[in-house]
């Protein structure tokens, strides 16, 4: 009986381990913006998902004041161009939004037109989604649950929103396939319809050729 529990134990942290290599992280990027222009990241989404971003800037020395560092204008936009945060001159701040439809979210900065000091001015962002993104400390407050419990909620709600992702993938999939038989059927029309476009500008020349030579009283 204490071996099969043994067995049971250890195969149960396995299943930990794969689920928790599995689980969407938080993304951290450094970006080196340019003097003009901007520079943005984005990510594709499903629908009801909870994003949270923190960004801070700094120069390229690496020190972090959040008083005398650069300023930067910033703009998260949804898939339809709608706005979900806009600030301008920031140094540090932080957003969060529930996606209401899928595709691409992105986050633009611009470097403040009235920097002057020349130097290389880095935006660090750390982009969370999902799991990653939720308040564990106010879940485990509010429902009494702390050490393993705790972990084990965390594990259950990352196994469901890795089927949800899956099934958000096995849906593009399927999506994906019929803009693909969709193309191929018109890419085979269009074939077919060259092809009979040629043979009947073929016989239209055959024939005005047989009928010039008779003219001409050469065949």
């Amino acid at each position: 009986m204490k071996l099969v529990v043994g067995v049971g134990v250890r195969r149960l942290w396995a299943l930990m381990l794969v689920v928790a290599a599995a689980l969407p992280a938080a993304r951290g990027v450094w970006l080196n913006m340019p003097s003009s222009g901007r520079k943005c990241v984005y990510e594709e989404l499903r629908s009801n998902v909870v994003v949270m971003g923190d960004y801070y800037t700094f120069y390229g020395d690496g020190d972090v004041n959040y008083t005398a560092n650069p300023t930067v204008n910033v703009k998260v936009s949804s898939p339809y161009g709608n706005s979900l945060y806009n600030k301008e001159q920031s140094r540090h701040g932080q957003f969060a939004f529930t996606t209401n439809e899928p595709g691409n979210y992105v986050a633009c900065f611009v470097v403040d037109s009235n920097d002057q000091s020349g130097k290389i001015v880095t935006v660090g962002l750390e982009w969370k989604v999902g799991i990653a993104a939720k308040d564990w400390d106010s879940v485990a407050r509010k429902e009494k649950i702390e050490g393993l419990d705790l972990e084990m909620r965390k594990l259950q709600d990352s196994v469901t929103a890795i089927g949800e992702r899956m099934i958000h993938m096995m849906s593009r999939e399927m999506e994906m396939r019929e803009v693909n038989n969709r193309t191929n059927n018109r890419v085979a029309q269009y074939s077919q319809g060259s092809l009979g476009v040629c043979i009947l500008v073929a016989m239209i020349q055959v024939y005005y050729l047989k009928r010039y030579f008779r003219n001409k009283k050469l065949i």
